[in-house]
Formats: structure tokens, C-alpha cells, sequence
């Protein structure tokens, strides 16, 4: 049997697997396999998608970007804005029936605070966080800081969810092990097989919010009694599956078979996420040789965006050029201290690593191999290192392996690591604050650690002004500076609509994840 075929028939016997008492199965393949389960512990997109389906969130971006309450049913902010009174919604309960409380709530905080980038910004400032009864906490903060709502409605990794506070207790820096949430979908644990399927059943006692659904805010209906998220890692073979209608939806068909697709009248293709995503080549300080500032400039100068667009997406209806670090389409958007950055200059790159004293010291790259978004990313960058003068030791393996490899702070040679590619959804990093590789806090940032007193000045700066012509200003000199010391590198705008099948599918939401409440299936 070919690989083709054999992933076919498991798609197939997957799908005739479903019980007798699921009124409603929506079958999808997802852009990864699910092996990690803790949305605080990773920033992965496929287990920030998890958290969406089993957790739920105090607050939520709508489509229009606008905050709103979700968990929360009111709120209080006192005359000098340093005190913020929540009052949480009536009938919330976890998924093991017992209620939600305002412990709970404090305790999620503090752990996705210790962790993301938003979140460390907002306890920095903050006096206390305490429970006030059973619904109801208060959040004290030293001074007035512009971003504590939208902090706690951040749309994207990592996500504030909620957890019970014996599971929020968990060290950040281990994953948790019980995944009992509050969201409109129950984790099926026991049905669980990486690398086959994941399983959610609707959580019939779950309190939607009466408002519409816009975006990740709104009444979080579960219109399908059973979401299985199938792993068929041969894209043509998940497309064969969707156009049989052996598979109801996915997430990222590959844009070289987006035509196939188009030419499908039961097909559609949706763009949920019109902002788009961002590629982004992250460094690693500890080690040599991106431990020297000059020789992270190098990369920037050898670099250019075409060449990673071109090699990844292809068709330029789905991508765009942009230098901006703050996407373009978006109120922060400048290419101030951009210049002559981004051009592949590679006689300037040879001349600035020679002043660097690089010695030769390979750089540990690390390729993801099996998501087609990410695959061509790392052989462009070590093609561009190499004509700058870079030797470059591209190691491949697959996403969930770099995921977790990225974590360590060990040598190249001990496991660790110098470079990797990721991407971003356009709301991960709409401001200086949100954006998660800008975190230059030293060993709280993220996987990279840089550690830079300026960068987190500005950012903090930016945190504290509500003048949008000044948060501009802020946010161009964030730009600058970050190009200047090397946090990373921004390799341009691309976008990736979902599939689904036409006749069967309705109800997709417009967001920056793709979620599942909403969703019916005929």
C-alpha cells in the first residue's frame, strides 16, 4: 500500500469510528498534531487552538479588535485607575461540575503572567491580586497602566485561559496534567492518540454569553456534539479526504494546492484571519555567536523577505513585502530604522561579521520539516548565512521536537540551539507589549532570551501612554532599537485561508484562531 493510500484509509476508518451517540461529528486536520496539552507552558498555535476549545478566557478581542467581558459580567475601575473590581458571570462550572470561583481566576493569572510576555508587563505594575468571595477578585496596581484589559484579552499565546487553581498552581515552567476546563468543548483525554486523532465533546452545562459571536467574544454556542481533530500529515491526502468528504474542514491546505481546491464546487476556501501571519527568524543569546550583537546585525543585513515568500507561499495573492515590524494594515506600522536592512547586502554582512571577530562558530539552525508553512523556511536562511560568510549547521526534525528543543538553554552542542523560524498571527504582535519576541526582560523573556534594558524601557513607556501619536513614536523607536540589538528578524506578511466543505460547513468565525463554537455541520 502507498503512503498515500495508507493515510486515506485511516482517514476513512477514522471517520467510521465515531459512536452511535455522537448526533454530530465535524472532522478536521489541523495545521499540526497535538503532543503538548498546556497553552501556558507553550506558545504553540496548535495547543493555543486546544486552549480555546476546552478553556475560557476573562475577557476577548471581538473581530473589530474591540475588548470585551467574556467570563466577566461587570467591572469597576476606581477614580485614580488603580484599582480594577471583577465580578464574574453567573452558572460557570468546570467541566468536573464544580464552579468557577474568583480563586480560580487569581491563581490563572499569576501563571500565564509568569510566563507571557503581556502578562509579566501587567503583574510588574500591579500592588496585589486577590480574591474578594467566591466571585469576585481585585486587581491593586502601583500605577496607572493603559493595557490591563487588554492584557487579560489577549487574543493570542499565549492565551490568559482559565484553569481550577489546583491546576493553575502548576510551576509555569512544567506542564500541567489535569486538562479539566470551562469551555463550551470537554478534552476526551481517554481518546486521545497522537499522531492519529484528538478528540472534544460538547460541554452540555456550559453558560454561553447572550451577545453574538464576534470574533473570540460572544455567545460560545457548540453547534456539533463531537470535534475530532484527525492527523493526516500527506497534505494531497488530507485534500483527496476533504474533497470525498471523508473530512469536513482544514485548517492549512499547502497554497500550492489552493488551486485544486478552487476548481471544487464543494469547496470553499475562507480567510479567517484577513490580518494574516508574520515569519519571524529567532535568535538565540546565550551562545555563541549570537551572543554578539554585531553578528545578529549581520544576519538582518544578509537577509531579505522575497526570497522566504517566495520559497514557502509562492503566490504573491498570498503574500506581501513588509517592513514593517508592527504588520502592515495596522496603526503601528512604519519601516522607521529600517534602512538598508532586509536588502541581502552580503558585502556589507561580510564586512560587518569580519568587524564582529566571528571565528567561524556554526550556527545550530534548527528546520522544521513536516508543517508545509514553516518546512522551506530554514534552507533560505542558511543559503542567505552562507553568502554572508556564516557556517550554518541545519539540523531538521519535526515541529513538535524544535518546540520543545527551543525551550533549552543548554549549548548547541548539548542539545541547545542558535537560530530557529517560526511564524506569527498579525494579533500576537500589534504593539510593542503584546509582541512576545520583543520581551527583553533577560531570562523571563522567551526562548532567545535577549536582555535589553532600552527595549524594555520603551516598552514599558508604551505600556503607560494613552496618546496614540506618542505610542507611534514609542513603538518606531521599539523598531529601531530591536533592529539595532537583533531580537529578531521580521521576513514578511503571508495569509492561509481554511477549506471546508461548502454544503456541510457553516458558521465559520472571523479571528485570529481558528475556533469551533458557532460551527454547524448539516
Amino acid at each position: 500500500m502507498s503512503k498515500r493510500a495508507f493515510f486515506l484509509a485511516t482517514a476513512i476508518l477514522a471517520a467510521a469510528s465515531v459512536p452511535a451517540d455522537a448526533q454530530t461529528t465535524l472532522r478536521n486536520v489541523m495545521h499540526s498534531d497535538l503532543k503538548i496539552l498546556d497553552p501556558i507552558w507553550t506558545t504553540a498555535y496548535i495547543v493555543r487552538n486546544h486552549g480555546y476549545m476546552v478553556y475560557d478566557t476573562l475577557f476577548a478581542m471581538d473581530e473589530k479588535f474591540a475588548v470585551k467581558p467574556q467570563m466577566v459580567e461587570k467591572y469597576e475601575v476606581s477614580a485614580d485607575k488603580l484599582t480594577y473590581t471583577f465580578a464574574l458571570r453567573d452558572g460557570l462550572s468546570w467541566h468536573d461540575g464544580k464552579p468557577v470561583t474568583a480563586e480560580d481566576c487569581v491563581a490563572s493569572i499569576k501563571r500565564w503572567g509568569a510566563k507571557d510576555s503581556m502578562g509579566q508587563k501587567l503583574l510588574g505594575v500591579t500592588a496585589s491580586l486577590d480574591p474578594v468571595d467566591a466571585k469576585t477578585f481585585k486587581l491593586v496596581l502601583k500605577e496607572p497602566y493603559g493595557l490591563v484589559l487588554q492584557s487579560l484579552g489577549k487574543p493570542s499565546s499565549n492565551v490568559p485561559f482559565m484553569m481550577p487553581k489546583r491546576v493553575a498552581e502548576t510551576d509555569p515552567n512544567k506542564q500541567i496534567e489535569d486538562n479539566t476546563g470551562s469551555g463550551p468543548f470537554i478534552f476526551k483525554k481517554d481518546e486521545w492518540k497522537p499522531g492519529d486523532k484528538t478528540v472534544y465533546v460538547k460541554f452540555a452545562q456550559y453558560k454561553p454569553r447572550s451577545e453574538p459571536a464576534s470574533g473570540l467574544a460572544g455567545g460560545k454556542i457548540a453547534k456539533v456534539d463531537r470535534v475530532e481533530w484527525l492527523a493526516i500529515p500527506d497534505h494531497q491526502t488530507a485534500v483527496n479526504a476533504l474533497i470525498a468528504g471523508e473530512i469536513d474542514y482544514m485548517e492549512a491546505p499547502p497554497h500550492d494546492l489552493l488551486p485544486v481546491l478552487k476548481k471544487e464546487k464543494s469547496i470553499a476556501l475562507v480567510d479567517w484571519n484577513p490580518l494574516g501571519n508574520q515569519y519571524t527568524f529567532r535568535f538565540n543569546w546565550l551562545h555563541k555567536p549570537f551572543d554578539n550583537p554585531k553578528i545578529r546585525h549581520a544576519v538582518i543585513t544578509a537577509f531579505n523577505q522575497e526570497d522566504f515568500l517566495k520559497a514557502v507561499i509562492g503566490d504573491p495573492a498570498y503574500y506581501k513585502v513588509c517592513k514593517a515590524l508592527f504588520p502592515c494594515g495596522t496603526p503601528l506600522e512604519s519601516t522607521a530604522g529600517m534602512q538598508g536592512l532586509l536588502d541581502s547586502n552580503f558585502a556589507k554582512a561580510k564586512e560587518e561579521l569580519k568587524a564582529a571577530g566571528y571565528d567561524g562558530t556554526p550556527v545550530v539552525l534548527m528546520h522544521s520539516t513536516d508543517l508545509v508553512v514553516l518546512a522551506n523556511l530554514a534552507p533560505v536562511a542558511a543559503d542567505l548565512m552562507r553568502k554572508a560568510g556564516f557556517n550554518v549547521d541545519m539540523q531538521s526534525m519535526d515541529w513538535q521536537t524544535l518546540v520543545a528543543r527551543r525551550t533549552k538553554k543548554e549549548p548547541p552542542g548539548q542539545g541547545g540551539w542558535n537560530a530557529f523560524l517560526t511564524s506569527w498571527v498579525a494579533a500576537d504582535i500589534l504593539n510593542p507589549v503584546m509582541a512576545g519576541f520583543l520581551n527583553s526582560a533577560c531570562d523571563k523573556a522567551m526562548f532567545g532570551w535577549p536582555c535589553d534594558e532600552k527595549v524594555e524601557r520603551l516598552r514599558d513607556a508604551f505600556a503607560k501612554e494613552s496618546d496614540p501619536a506618542k505610542q507611534k513614536a514609542l513603538a518606531e523607536q521599539v523598531q529601531a532599537r530591536a533592529m539595532e540589538v537583533g531580537t529578531h528578524i521580521h521576513l514578511g506578511q503571508w495569509f492561509q485561508p481554511a477549506a471546508i466543505r461548502k454544503e456541510a460547513v457553516s458558521g465559520l468565525l472571523t479571528s485570529p484562531a481558528p475556533v469551533f463554537w458557532n460551527v454547524a455541520k448539516k
